[in-house]
């Protein structure tokens, strides 16, 4: 293991060398990203509707190009998968990740171009392994291989010459042969759509295997880690893997499953990595372990834009470039990259925890909050207040969902949660009031609208049967792969329908 390590390091020390590069001079990094973006660009049609062959400054490219949701895009990306090409980006588009960042019926296609797949999506993977070695040069991670949980992707019925799925599938499709070797499951069950049967076939396909390293989303991860452990009788994961050292996950956050984590791999040295990838591109990862906030890459083709977030409602709000960005302001994420995402509200917000090195926390969706009463409540307060009320309860989390209590003529406004338990307080309404109190104190404006119930009572909370969150994503057809359960909302849809289905169950 020694001359494979040693091996490892010689190959990474360029790269930590680049890295170290884009932390000390971010500004310049981002500079060139974006202008060898729009060089690359100029004779596309949108190249050549917003004049980039004349486009000199950062400042004259955003006056030129407005920022652009999926709905401004989708005219062309409905062009490319009908198979007309050169029009958001030189090199012919192919795949198409199938976005399902929420469990609306609507699915998004999100073009990927073959320098996304090389330069973006496949340097973050490299890049990690590379983060990590540094960080434990005794690693044993290359004595076995990594177990990565994937989606599955179909033809395009519209145009047979190309293809939409899950990122992680078309990640999976277009792997070097090379890496087949060092990874499990094979390729045709990593593809595999129906998840009952995948579930079995990865169980059996794994077990004999040496895994020492697992990528995936935490809640369909941990599902997979649960039913192995049930069909081989084991009393953790590690009687079937014993040399498991690292998961790298992403997707959702990883609060409220550390502690199921922890119990079903009861390993000291057990390590985690954070990485922030979605459809549209890979962007950040947890580069040191023992801090929570990740490393901004910004030499993968992506030039990043943020706009603060009471600037959102502007007609024309500002965006800020990586030199003007302040700390511990949440800003909404836009991009260009190298598969023609031009200025592209991605939907995510985050905060920035450095500068010099730039590194970020996600701190929730632009979209996904409840501001019903203007208590502006982000995942990241309600995943920081269920952690306290967690943390004094005894209790563990294993999905949840919150949105607003609307006003009548009679009653006040509040919070509903839904919170199916892996492990229940004894006292619900305690946790109910612990949660509240601590909802209080990381959201200095939900506790001003709950002071003396002037506006909002006491949050209610509902307790679900088990297993309902994964019974509402089954009957829409979005069990496994990337598939998330929308944490927070403005309006009642998903927790009316969820509400109705456990009065069932």
């Amino acid at each position: 293991m020694q001359i494979i390590n040693s091996i490892v390091t010689w190959i990474n020390f360029k790269r930590l060398y680049q890295v170290d590069l884009f932390k000390k001079f971010p500004f310049d990094a981002q500079q060139e990203v974006l202008f060898k973006l729009i060089s690359q660009a100029k004779n596309t049609e949108f190249g050549r509707k917003h004049h980039f062959n004349s486009i000199r400054s950062i400042k004259e490219y955003q006056e030129r190009v407005p920022v652009q949701t999926y709905e401004s895009l989708k005219p062309y990306v409905d062009r490319l998968m009908q198979g007309e090409q050169n029009i958001l980006w030189p090199s012919d588009i192919k795949w198409f990740a199938k976005s399902s960042g929420t469990t609306s019926d609507k699915s998004k296609f999100i073009p990927v171009s073959r320098e996304a797949l090389e330069d973006c999506h496949f340097r973050g993977g490299k890049d990690v392994l590379a983060l990590y070695t540094a960080n434990y040069p005794e690693t044993e991670l290359f004595s076995g291989k990594g177990l990565t949980l994937g989606g599955s992707h179909q033809i395009n019925k519209v145009n047979n010459e190309s293809y939409y799925g899950d990122l992680s599938a078309i990640l999976i499709e277009n792997l070097p042969f090379w890496a087949h070797f060092i990874k499990t499951p094979s390729q045709e069950i990593a593809l595999m759509s129906e998840w009952e049967e995948k579930l079995d076939k990865i169980t059996e396909a794994t077990i004999k295997e040496n895994v020492t390293s697992i990528a995936g989303v935490p809640s369909w991860t941990l599902v997979l880690l649960k039913y192995i452990v049930e069909k081989t009788g084991s009393k953790n994961i590690l009687d079937v893997w014993p040399n498991l050292e690292l998961f790298t996950h992403g997707g959702v956050s990883f609060q409220p499953y550390r502690e199921q984590f922890k119990i079903l791999i009861p390993k000291k040295n057990m390590n985690y990595m954070e990485t922030y990838n979605a459809s549209e591109g890979f962007f950040a990862i947890q580069d040191y372990p023992t801090r929570d906030d990740m490393l901004l890459m910004l030499d993968y083709g992506v030039f990043f834009e943020f706009i603060p977030t009471d600037e959102l409602d502007k007609e024309t709000p500002k965006a800020f470039h990586i030199d003007e960005v302040e700390l511990n302001k949440n800003y909404a994420i836009v991009i260009s990259t190298n598969a023609g995402l031009w200025r592209y509200m991605l939907g995510d917000t985050v905060t920035f925890t450095s500068k010099y090195p730039h590194k970020i926390k996600i701190s929730g969706r632009t979209k996904h909050f409840i501001n019903a009463f203007g208590e502006e409540v982000i995942i990241d307060n309600a995943e920081k207040a269920l952690k306290i009320a967690c943390e004094k309860t005894n209790a563990m989390i294993k999905d949840y969902t919150a949105a607003p209590i609307f006003m009548q003529s009679d009653s006040k406004g509040g919070h509903q949660w839904l919170i199916e338990f892996e492990r229940e307080p004894k006292d619900i309404e305690e946790f109910a009031n612990i949660l509240d109190v601590a909802l209080q104190q990381v959201n200095s404006d939900y506790e001003a609208k709950r002071y003396k119930n002037i506006t909002l009572t006491r949050l209610k909370l509902t307790k679900a049967k088990q297993n309902l969150f994964y019974q509402w994503l089954k009957e829409k057809g979005k069990t496994g792969g990337q598939n998330k359960v929308p944490r927070l909302a403005n309006n009642r849809q998903y927790i009316d329908e969820l509400l109705i289905l456990n009065e069932k169950i």
